[in-house]
């Protein structure tokens, strides 16, 4: 029970890091892939990071990927969705 907890809380939230823009202005590096996570969960971890000031897009996009999981106790398939934002605050 602890196990699935601890997934469901990692896998609940969008994570950033910071990073620099291409004009080499600060920014961040948001992140909200998986089967649990959403573009809403990008756009409500930017609102947290830029607040009243707002923020800017800079880059963004979605890549799906075939995945395949092969053990002793058999194999799933599915896919991944990759979602990434780059953003400046203003």
């Amino acid at each position: 029970m602890k196990k699935l907890l601890f997934t469901l809380i990692l896998t609940g939230c969008a994570s950033s890091l910071p990073t620099y823009a291409p004009d080499g202005g600060q920014a961040h590096s948001i992140n909200c892939s998986g089967t649990a996570r959403t573009w809403g969960m990008c756009y409500e971890k930017a609102g947290e990071i830029c607040k009243e000031r707002g923020y800017e897009i800079v880059a963004g996009g979605t890549d799906e990927n075939a995945l395949l999981v092969a053990n002793n106790n058999g194999a799933f398939a599915g896919k991944s969705n990759t979602r990434s934002m780059l953003i400046k605050c203003k």
